[in-house]
């Protein structure tokens, strides 16, 4: 277990009981959170995190979103894991309004506290298992200008998490309100279909991923035809390749879904050149 954790700006022990009954993360979920790899010592993708993170402060009104950069997460994750004598690590960091009052805050002043958890691995890499995974449709996800925003209120992400577990599978896929593919369970999804890359637009209500976005951008580089489109979810039954995205794990490809079997051709290809950023 890492022994400290930055809690607004100070390193303090990791078990040290911060966060009083009042705290609005824990009442009503009012915050959001990055999920960040650290490999050799440093932050992969600063900017694009900060990007995300700066956007979401905003569009939830927490103040301070100027000083969330890209420098101040380098500095602070950097420096949490030379505290913690760790190389290669998945950080969280979650950012609240640090506020009194009920539904309506007292002021939008922002609180945050990084975590970091040690990993073995100095790169990315692709599962040699591939998943196994089925929709989850008993709760799906609405789309507004919150569905793009990683925020501390998780319950549709939990309960597809238990649905998950009763099922014995390695993830689920969401769908949106409309019944099409959104996102899996922490991850964005990619579907290789008739020779062309698809994945859920932002406006189908799935989070936007920062591992998305490179694996967007590469594909274009790499002359890989990608598109983010509505995808109905029977697509999965005539594709020939499904993977997931996310920041900590990269790309992780899919194997079977009910009695479809996947390859993993271009999830191979991908993680090659994610592995030469």
């Amino acid at each position: 277990m890492p022994a400290f954790i930055n809690f607004n700006g100070e390193m303090l022990p990791a078990d040290s009981p911060l966060v009083t009954v009042a705290n609005r993360a824990f009442k009503y979920g009012d915050g959001l959170f990055e999920s960040m790899r650290l490999m050799k010592g440093k932050l992969k993708f600063p900017e694009l995190h900060a990007d995300r993170l700066q956007k979401g402060m905003k569009a939830l009104k927490i103040d301070g979103y100027s000083q969330t950069d890209s420098w101040f997460l380098k500095e602070k994750a950097e420096e949490l894991a030379r505290r913690n004598k760790i190389k290669h690590g998945r950080l969280r960091l979650t950012v609240y309004r640090d506020a009194e009052g009920l539904y309506t805050p007292s002021q939008n002043k922002m609180g945050y506290c990084l975590e970091i958890d040690p990993l073995d691995e100095p790169r990315y890499y692709l599962n040699e298992r591939g998943l196994i995974m089925d929709v989850y449709s008993e709760l799906k996800k609405p789309y507004n200008y919150l569905s793009n925003i990683k925020t501390c209120n998780s319950l549709i992400y939990v309960m597809a998490g238990l649905f998950r577990q009763q099922n014995h599978l390695d993830d689920v896929f969401l769908l949106n309100d409309s019944s099409n593919l959104c996102e899996a369970n922490s991850s964005n999804i990619f579907v290789w279909y008739q020779n062309h890359l698809y994945t859920p637009a932002l406006s189908e209500g799935c989070v936007e991923g920062v591992m998305r976005r490179v694996v967007i951008q590469l594909a274009r580089e790499n002359n890989i035809p990608v598109t983010e489109a509505q995808i109905n979810a029977e697509v999965l039954n005539q594709a020939d390749e499904v993977f997931l995205t996310n920041a900590t794990k990269g790309i992780q490809w899919v194997m079977g879904y009910g009695v479809k079997r996947y390859f993993n051709r271009i999830s191979k290809a991908l993680i090659d050149e994610l592995n030469k950023l």
